[in-house]
């Protein structure tokens, strides 16, 4: 990875340890890498904004949220694709049809992010931020993410299959499925960024751990697993590292390119 020229990372099990902070090990590697020419990036399931939260001074040259729907080089957005208005209205009308009346819905959109919890969110788990509650009646925004918690398998493929003209991934840590454009997965937002900046795939080092990132790591010319990440990711990688509570990504960091 001589001719490496953007680093790319998952936040959640990656970038992040399991309290959601970067370490000072790991902020000082990715500045040393920075000084060294290189692009640093995050490629992450989590909006824009409750993203920017979790990495401080960091300012990643390169910011992929919602899975892929929304794609920054620095303050300039190069790429949305977003559920019109009818569309989320349909989509979460058929959770509930499927999954029933009552089940949990969080909707990201350009400038938020919109959750149904029966219990608070941010009662439980502050780093949810500004996020706002709302019962979905008469939703009326474009949606870049929607995401259904749906325990019962069975419902989950009947969900699936009613919505397989969009793009569905399930986060392994729990029964949530993430639901976007088609198109929309994190390496075809890599494809738009390679395009703006004019590099290539194998000249990016892409870190994940969890199945969102499965693509990713498989598509840019270096796919680094987390020591925590499922073995489907680790399949896909071509080296797997400590994990992000060993600060496996400042000791890969340090030993391949510092």
């Amino acid at each position: 990875m001589k001719n490496c020229r953007l680093l790319l990372f998952d936040l959640d099990g990656t970038l992040l340890r399991s309290d959601k902070t970067i370490s000072e090990r790991t902020y000082r590697a990715l500045w040393q890498c920075r000084e060294k020419g290189m692009l640093i990036g995050v490629s992450t399931s989590r909006g824009r904004q409750n993203a920017l939260a979790f990495i401080g001074e960091l300012k990643p040259d390169v910011l992929i949220t919602s899975g892929g729907a929304l794609v920054y080089i620095r303050e300039q957005c190069i790429c949305r694709a977003e559920f019109s208005v009818e569309e989320t209205r349909g989509l979460i009308a058929a959770a509930r049809a499927v999954c029933g009346a009552d089940c949990e819905i969080t909707v990201d959109t350009t400038d938020a992010h919109y959750w149904n919890y029966k219990i608070d969110p941010k009662k439980q788990d502050a780093s949810w931020g500004d996020s706002i509650y709302t019962d979905f009646t008469d939703f009326g925004q474009c949606a870049l993410k929607i995401c259904v918690e749906i325990p019962d398998e069975q419902k989950a493929v009947q969900l699936k299959e009613c919505m397989k003209d969009y793009d569905c991934v399930r986060f392994s840590d729990g029964f949530w499925y993430k639901f976007t454009k088609k198109e929309v997965t994190k390496e075809h937002a890599i494809r738009e960024v390679c395009a703006f900046l004019h590099i290539e795939k194998e000249e990016i080092a892409a870190f994940g751990d969890d199945y969102a990132d499965s693509g990713m790591l498989a598509f840019c010319g270096w796919g680094v697993a987390m020591g925590n990440a499922i073995p489907e990711v680790k399949e896909q990688a071509d080296i797997v590292i400590g994990s992000n509570d060993e600060d496996g990504i400042a000791q890969y960091l340090e030993r391949v390119f510092l």
